[in-house]
């Protein structure tokens, strides 16, 4: 599956753990900032204040580590669109350092959200066409 989307991000002193290496928790962080990246870029937006769009909130989110990752390196993050139902998508996820090393793969799904009504609500029209065209 080809991806949608990338994103780069440079590892910070503060994502190692004592070990020196990026800490595991901090990769789902990476991942929200890539999907948030995206959701500008593609369809203006991801729920943010003052967006017209729904909301979006994660569902599930899972991650297998494959190497290390260190301060100082710059990381690619890929999103490809697994699967679109009626409220929910699924975005997978590769993360490749400089050589295209395979860091870690990771998969979520998200649901369109109304937050006021605390409920999940279809996916607009106008997003599931962009998403889909990506």
């Amino acid at each position: 599956m080809s991806h949608i989307y990338s994103h780069r991000i440079d590892v910070r002193f503060r994502d190692c753990d004592a070990l020196g290496h990026v800490n595991n928790a901090v990769y789902l962080t990476y991942l929200e900032q890539a999907r948030l990246d995206c959701w500008r870029a593609l369809w203006g937006g991801g729920g943010e204040a003052g967006s017209t769009a729904p909301g979006v909130i994660m569902a599930r989110a899972e991650i297998d580590y494959q190497a290390q990752a260190r301060y100082g390196q710059s990381l690619e993050i890929r999103i490809s669109l697994a699967a679109i139902g009626k409220t929910s998508f699924t975005y997978d996820y590769e993360i490749v350092d400089e050589q295209n090393r395979t860091i870690a793969s990771a998969r979520t799904v998200l649901v369109m959200f109304d937050y006021d009504a605390g409920r999940p609500v279809p996916i607009p029209d106008d997003i599931r066409q962009k998403m889909q065209k990506s």
